[in-house]
């Protein structure tokens, strides 16, 4: 399997003077939902699921919300690897199989080469800031929601069914 360098793709094309990237890209109107053993917690999303939006990343973004965050999504369950060269937000990379599960959660290094890998294969891959993971108690094994999740995972999203529990089955 090939390692993508996916968040930085500095090193194959020129380097510009960019603006701040304080600007969000377009939210999905759909919530990223992860279940915690301390209840769901809700983020607003960007979503990158072409090979220019993964390449661009949150490369040069400065501010983000704690609740928001930006899913990668990719077309079939492979190993990924992250560099955050560009990205002056420290960040938390949670990885996500294709059940939906949180397979890792790893932390990026503003701008550094350095690779970020789960060293498993994955479907998707959800950034959000520095320690938000900890604080909200997302762990290895949660349960990630959102359509492009479940459509995968084949799964409806919480509150679909009635507002009972998801099950972890």
């Amino acid at each position: 399997m090939a390692l993508l360098a996916v968040a930085g793709y500095a090193l194959l094309r020129p380097t510009a003077p960019h603006d701040s990237g304080a600007g969000l890209g377009a939210v999905d109107p759909a919530p990223l939902i992860v279940l915690t053993d301390g209840g769901e917690r809700s983020f607003s999303v960007e979503i990158a699921d072409e090979p220019s939006e993964r390449q661009q990343g949150l490369m040069f973004r400065e501010h983000m919300d704690d609740d928001h965050g930006m899913l990668f999504v990719f077309s079939e369950t492979q190993q990924v690897g992250f560099w955050m060269k560009d990205t002056p937000l420290a960040l938390d990379l949670i990885f996500i199989g294709p059940d939906g599960r949180v397979r890792a959660i790893r932390r990026g290094e503003p701008l550094s080469l350095a690779t970020i890998s789960p060293d498993v294969p994955v479907r998707f891959v959800f950034e959000v800031k520095a320690g938000i993971a900890a604080r909200l108690g997302i762990e290895d094994g949660d349960r990630v929601h959102h359509p492009a999740i479940d459509g995968v995972a084949g799964e409806g999203s919480p509150g679909q069914a009635g507002s009972g529990p998801v099950s972890d089955d």
